[in-house]
């Protein structure tokens, strides 16, 4: 039982570094010295994180939640190659002081209508390819 107990207690700490780390991102990527491809990478990588939408559903069984654990992390460390120590440096102390205030609606916003021209763009793209 109590080891049981400490598997969660790193898990949970486990997750908590996670979504620091996909914070940190966020403020990387709008930091004017990340160079353009780290951006991009951060963004994806932030975007995915956060996003309700997965790209294998959480209700299936074992799978659902593999891409998060594999996914999330390798984006994360792809990221953090490409962007500069000392503008991860800051953005990880930003973040640590974001992590005091409440949700920003305007990221969500950001995101949302992110997934949202992506399935409009997915949508077009299968509907040009019945039509032919």
């Amino acid at each position: 039982m109590w080891q049981n107990h400490t598997m969660l207690d790193h898990l949970r700490q486990r997750a908590w570094t996670l979504k620091r780390e996909t914070y940190a991102l966020f403020f990387a990527y709008r930091d004017p010295r990340t160079p353009w491809y780290a951006r991009v990478v951060a963004a994806c990588v932030v975007a995915y994180a956060f996003s309700p939408i997965d790209l294998i559903p959480d209700f299936v069984p074992l799978l659902g939640y593999l891409d998060d654990l594999i996914l999330v992390p390798l984006g994360i460390a792809l990221a953090l190659r490409l962007i500069p120590a000392e503008v991860m440096a800051e953005s990880r102390e930003r973040a640590a002081d974001a992590a005091q205030r409440p949700t920003s609606w305007a990221a969500a916003a950001v995101i949302v209508t992110l997934w949202l021209a992506l399935a409009a763009l997915g949508l077009w793209w299968c509907w040009r390819l019945v039509a032919r």
